[in-house]
This record gives structure tokens, C-alpha cells and sequence, in this order.
């Protein structure tokens, strides 16, 4: 059995609350990101085509069992979440610069990073699912330097109104706030749980796709990008691709 501790806390009618809203809402060019001076974002990894096609084939599989389930597409990219954080919308370009930087400094693009496990955050009788990859050196250094970075343009938390949505922030879990506002204590150092989520099921199907054999294998990072956080933490909108290489 996975842990049965939430990422960021949910309690089941915020799941299910949540979990009916997504399949309504739709991508577009309207970005709260430009109307308000707070903005959550997601410095992410994005992976090769390896990755991204177990990851729609678990995700395929979800949605079969579990239609009110979401895809994974345009508008929730695969990736691997390195640091979110509520920031100060004025300065995204300062921090898409030094983002960039680090990119170009650390050149991840070569990484050999090992898919070894489903998992799910339990909350009954769903569950939000993913493959994690095994947490390595040249992640956390990565992750450490990105924090330390961004950090002069953080602010301490935000509203739903710094995520995308197009319900009004109606979507955004309470939860996903304090999570997002947290991350470097919760989600970062020892807690670094590197995945690729993988969508919604039922916990009594999760639980038989956790009990199979999982045949681990390795991907590489094949982008990264600064995204705006949307329901559960999904990369809803691409705000700036970032350079992996000079």
C-alpha cells in the first residue's frame, strides 16, 4: 500500500468538488497571470517522448476506468514539477531570466533519471496518480539553486486568482494554496518527490494498478518551461520555455 498522506491535504468533497469542474474548463489566451499581481507558478521539467508516452498510456487506462477523469494534453502538460511558488506577477520576466540561467548552467537535457513506481494521493474512494522517478543529486542541486533564485520575488501565499482558471478560481482547492505556499518546507530538501502525474481513478483501481509489477525504466528531460499552476497543481499554462542547453 502507497502512503496515504496527501501532498497538499485534500479532504474528499474538495477532490470531488474538483474533480467535477475540470472537465469543463477549457485553454485559452486569457491568463490571470496579466490581471493580478500575484501568479503561481511551476518550474517543470518537461520529458521525452518515453516518459510522456507511458505517461498517456497509464492516463488512457485511467480514463477507462475512470471517464470523469482528466487527460493529459495541451492544457495539462506532462512534466516534473522542480519548484512552484507564488510570486510577484511584475517580476516574471526577472525570474524567467534566472530560471534560464540555471538551465543553461546545469544542462539537464543529458540526466538519465529512473521511472520506478506509481503512486497516488488517497482520497477515498479516489485518487490522484503518478509515476515518480527516483530523486538524484543533479535534481536536488537543481532544485536548490531554483529556490534560491526565485526566492527574492516570492510572496508568502496568494488567492485563486493566481492560478488559472476559467471558473471563476472556483476550481482551485484551499489546499492547493497552502501546498503552493509551502512547497520549500513540504515538497523540497528530503521531501522531493520527483513525478509525472498521470491523472484520476477510483482508489480500488489505483490500488490494483499499484499491486502489478511495475518495469521500471529511464527517460531524459527533453525541456523545461515556467508554467501558471491550474486545478491540482496541473501546468495549465505555458508562460515561458526555458533553454536546457547554450
Amino acid at each position: 500500500m502507497e502512503r496515504k498522506t496527501t501532498s497538499f491535504g485534500m479532504d474528499r468533497r474538495t477532490l470531488v468538488a474538483g474533480m467535477a469542474a475540470v472537465p469543463a474548463l477549457a485553454f485559452t489566451q486569457g491568463a490571470f497571470a496579466q490581471q493580478n499581481p500575484v501568479t503561481a507558478i511551476d518550474i517543470a521539467l518537461e520529458p521525452d517522448a518515453t516518459m510522456v508516452q507511458h505517461a498517456k498510456d497509464a492516463n488512457a487506462r485511467l480514463l477507462k476506468s475512470f471517464p470523469k477523469g482528466f487527460a493529459l494534453d495541451e492544457t495539462h502538460h506532462p512534466h516534473v514539477s522542480v519548484l512552484q511558488q507564488f510570486v510577484r506577477t511584475d517580476d516574471l520576466d526577472k525570474i524567467f531570466a534566472a530560471a534560464n540561467a540555471i538551465m543553461v548552467k546545469e544542462k539537464p537535457g543529458p540526466w538519465t533519471l529512473k521511472a520506478f513506481k506509481y503512486y497516488y494521493i488517497p482520497d477515498p474512494p479516489f485518487g490522484l496518480a503518478g509515476i515518480v522517478a527516483e530523486p538524484t543529486d543533479d535534481l536536488h542541486r537543481l532544485q536548490d539553486e531554483l529556490i534560491t533564485a526565485v526566492k527574492p520575488y516570492t510572496v508568502k501565499t496568494g488567492t485563486p486568482a493566481a492560478f488559472f482558471s476559467e471558473a471563476g478560481g472556483r476550481d482551485i482547492q484551499k489546499s492547493l494554496i497552502k501546498y503552493v505556499a509551502h512547497f520549500v518546507e513540504i515538497a523540497a530538501g528530503k521531501r522531493f518527490n520527483p513525478h509525472v502525474t498521470i491523472g484520476v481513478g477510483t482508489e480500488r483501481y489505483l490500488n490494483k494498478m499499484l499491486a502489478e509489477p511495475f518495469p521500471s525504466f529511464t527517460f531524459s528531460p527533453a525541456g523545461a518551461s515556467v508554467y501558471q499552476l491550474g486545478t491540482f497543481g496541473t501546468a495549465r499554462k505555458e508562460l515561458k520555455v526555458l533553454t536546457l542547453a547554450p
